[in-house]
């Protein structure tokens, strides 16, 4: 495909501006009745363009740092294209983050502005003010701080540029370049520091269009955004349909995912493995909670699904029978599958983690397509995805146009293109380590490419478990399946320089409940079961039944629960990814007691 040389991202953004100035640009919603509020690209371009101005008044020069603090919104994105349009660099922080984190990253960053979404995240500032010195103002999305010359409400913000001259503004957009920085984007540190990936202008640029190379995106397109903003995943598809005109819709909170996305009806949107997971579970338990007649027919569709995701896998033309059995199913279960997902769904993106084959074959077989993707902080979040027309289970699919990929002699998938970033900012060791000598971006990941360029991604380097026995051994696969069980939520597999696997394993709080109350199990809480005989019996049981996909030597032959993994108690990253290397430090004694002596 022909590249668009873009300006800078401003210019990318004006094109679309001026195609579809009274389409809808964002949509939010305020209630689980669906009230929302919404703007149009031509509203959307005069509010970024004063908040340009104001940033520009508050002193904010070209490559200047901004920190955003906040769960992903409307207003996220707003800032983020004002930073843009007059040079600065965006840099976001999770909202989920803990003050000491914030504060590495607001230094490392060297920010001189925060934009924070509430009063919770303002206590995060307020508490580590003394540490943060170069921080000349804090803008405060929702609500006010009175008495505090350091904080502003957004309101106030706003107003700031109001005399702020255009001709200048517009000179300000003229000197950004596609070589300019337009974000840092700290990687989730599941080992070490985080890592600020320097993106510029023209990684954006490029990466957007050969994100809207790959994706069957239509005219008049809405998509639905629930993933954090801080990540680049999310923001890589905010920038693709900002090229492409589609209109987003963004959710109130992880909490309330299911209401908002029966209210935005989305076209499309992204994800990740868990959400994809939790879904499933859901489905599944509430088949069995129905029983009789209604699990027999949910069986049964799900054989039928079964059989028409092995048809549009092989390419091959259902039969007749197969088809109309198909239609029945759809109409008796798969449509509500779809009417939760909004009724108008064409496909999903999965990425940041691998998802598990049995969970995308359920979903094709459900006419839900999800197509598997890959992509890193450090290569603006997109190497590769499955086309609608063209894809499979367990691969992440084709590269996307101008974007190159090789595997390395020890297996390492290697990529090159505009997408990839410049650096890690002030690391210049590290930077050099993420390089081969020809330029290529070491991922970290092991893989295969066949004769069809489709990739396969078979485990992480770091991740990859040697046993006594020499079996090499890819956690991820047996992870993620395991994982798939209605009554287990995290895995961390174990068994590197040992005889055999183990696992620790944390319960899935809501069916693991309600197991234990059909049961009869007396718990006043959670963790008064993960010592219960019956529940460790049920546990087993479920990894026992998981375990036949796999070879006798990637079987888990011990169990320990353990509490949950979360970011709170420092064992989960933003990004919910597991830090495998604390969880194991965590609880060395009871993986130690997996593995007798004798």
């Amino acid at each position: 495909m022909r590249m668009v040389e873009f300006q800078n991202i401003h210019q990318m953004l004006k094109k679309t501006v001026d195609a579809k100035p009274d389409t809808i640009s964002h949509r939010w919603f305020l209630d689980a009745e669906g009230t929302s509020e919404s703007v149009t690209w031509s509203e959307f371009y005069e509010q970024v363009k004063q908040a340009g101005k104001s940033l520009a008044t508050l002193g904010v020069n070209k490559g200047d740092k901004v920190i955003i603090l906040s769960y992903s919104c409307y207003k996220w994105v707003l800032v983020d294209m004002s930073n843009a349009m007059i040079g600065a660099v965006t840099v976001g922080i999770y909202h989920s983050n803990l003050p000491e984190d914030c504060k590495y990253i607001i230094n490392h960053s060297d920010a001189v502005v925060v934009f924070a979404q509430n009063k919770d995240q303002l206590a995060k500032l307020l508490e580590i003010r003394p540490e943060i010195p170069n921080v000349r103002k804090v803008v405060l999305f929702e609500g006010d701080h009175k008495g505090d010359d350091w904080i502003v409400s957004y309101e106030e913000f706003m107003k700031l540029g109001k005399s702020f001259p255009e001709k200048d503004l517009q000179q300000r957009i003229k000197e950004v370049t596609p070589k300019d920085v337009a974000t840092f984007v700290y990687t989730s540190g599941t080992t070490g520091v985080p890592k600020g990936a320097v993106i510029t202008h023209d990684n954006v640029l490029f990466t957007s269009q050969s994100v809207e190379g790959s994706l069957d995106v239509r005219d008049g397109d809405e998509t639905f955004l629930f993933l954090p903003l801080a990540h680049i995943f999310a923001r890589t598809c905010v920038y693709a349909t900002l090229l492409v005109g589609a209109t987003t819709n963004f959710a109130r909170s992880m909490d309330t995912i299911v209401d908002d996305l029966k209210q935005a009806k989305p076209h499309w949107f992204p994800s990740v493995p868990r959400i994809y997971e939790k879904v499933y579970s859901k489905v599944i338990s509430g088949a069995e909670a129905k029983g009789g007649v209604a699990l027999k027919i949910f069986k049964w569709a799900v054989g039928v699904g079964d059989q028409m995701a092995d048809c549009l896998l092989n390419k091959q033309t259902p039969p007749f029978g197969l088809a109309f059995k198909h239609k029945i199913a759809s109409k008796l279960v798969f449509s509500k599958l779809h009417a939760a997902l909004g009724g108008r769904l064409r496909f999903c993106i999965s990425g940041a983690a691998p998802l598990d084959p049995g969970i995308g074959k359920f979903f094709i077989g459900a006419n839900v397509i999800v197509l598997e993707g890959l992509g890193m902080t450090e290569n603006t979040s997109f190497t590769n995805v499955n086309r609608v027309d063209n894809y499979r289970i367990g691969w992440v699919g084709l590269p996307g146009p101008g974007i190159e990929q090789k595997i390395a002699e020890d297996g390492e998938i290697l990529f090159k293109g505009r997408n990839v970033m410049r650096e890690y900012y002030k690391m210049p060791e590290e930077t050099a380590k993420t390089f081969t000598s020809d330029g290529w971006l070491r991922t970290g990941d092991l893989g295969e490419i066949d004769s069809e360029n489709f990739l396969r991604i078979t485990g992480r380097k770091k991740d990859l478990i040697i046993t006594a026995g020499g079996k090499n051994i890819a956690p991820s696969a047996i992870e993620g399946h395991v994982a798939t069980s209605k009554y287990i939520n995290q895995v961390v597999v174990i068994g590197d320089k040992r005889k055999y696997l183990t696992a620790l394993v944390t319960l899935d709080p809501d069916n693991i409940k309600e197991y234990a109350t059909e049961k009869g199990i007396n718990f006043s809480k959670e963790s008064d079961l993960f010592t219960n005989p019956d529940i460790i019996a049920l546990i087993n049981s479920e990894v026992a039944e998981k375990n036949k996909k796999f070879a006798s030597f990637e079987q888990i032959k011990k169990v320990t629960i353990v509490p949950e993994f979360t970011i709170d108690n420092k064992m989960l990253t933003p990004t919910l990814k597991v830090k495998k290397n604390v969880a194991q430090e965590m609880f060395k004694d009871k993986i130690e007691a997996m593995y007798p002596k004798n």
